[in-house]
């Protein structure tokens, strides 16, 4: 008699593993949502994907906002680009951005973003919510001493705002001049913009 799981589908884990059914659940998410896309992606596809059940990628992430946060590139190393000196934030941003961008930017959490807005408002509102919750909570922590006012919310919105607006003009539309400056310029120009919304 054959116990085996029907072809394509993964086994249930059903150990006590919670490192392991959390790595099976970002790598099942990364796919996903690489393949589908962040309106389309449901959790109970991820968690068929992981072997695991739809209530534990709750238990792990809360919501599927937070879940794409964490497994895709972008949002999940903000930590990294923000750690160091706060009076060179800008360029750090900047840097990051661009070079992510330039990189891979058909799987960026901004990108995603942008398109789930046209087909999925709903999604979209409540995915940039939780991406402008997750910077400023790593900004603040960097940022609040050094931020005139109590503004620091604003400014981190309108970063993002920032942010947004760079990536459907160069990487989805490709509008000019933005779609032909090369990496080093884009990356001064953003910095510099940046600097302002941010310490002006």
């Amino acid at each position: 008699m054959n116990d085996q799981e029907p072809s394509g589908e993964p086994r249930r884990r059903h150990r006590r593993d919670p490192e392991g059914h959390r790595a099976a659940i970002l790598e099942a998410a990364r796919h996903t949502f690489a393949e589908r896309g962040y309106a389309r992606t449901t959790l109970r596809e991820i968690a068929r994907r992981a072997g695991v059940t739809h209530g534990l990628i709750s238990r792990h992430f809360s919501s599927k906002e937070r879940l794409f946060l964490a497994a895709v590139p972008g949002n999940r190393d903000l930590e990294q680009v923000a750690a160091g000196d706060p009076a060179t934030l800008p360029e750090r941003i900047a840097h990051g951005f661009v070079q992510r961008m330039e990189t891979d930017a058909v799987n960026d959490p901004l990108v995603a973003l942008v398109r789930s807005a046209a087909s999925d408002e709903r999604a979209a509102a409540h995915l940039l919510v939780a991406m402008q919750e997750r910077s400023l909570t790593v900004y603040r922590s960097v940022l609040s001493p050094d931020v005139p006012g109590d503004d620091l919310d604003a400014r981190v919105a309108l970063l993002g705002a920032q942010l947004i607006g760079v990536t459907f003009s160069r990487y989805i539309a490709r509008t000019e001049p933005l779609a032909s400056m090369s990496p080093d310029e884009l990356t001064a120009h953003l910095a510099r913009t940046l600097r302002h919304i941010l310490f002006d």
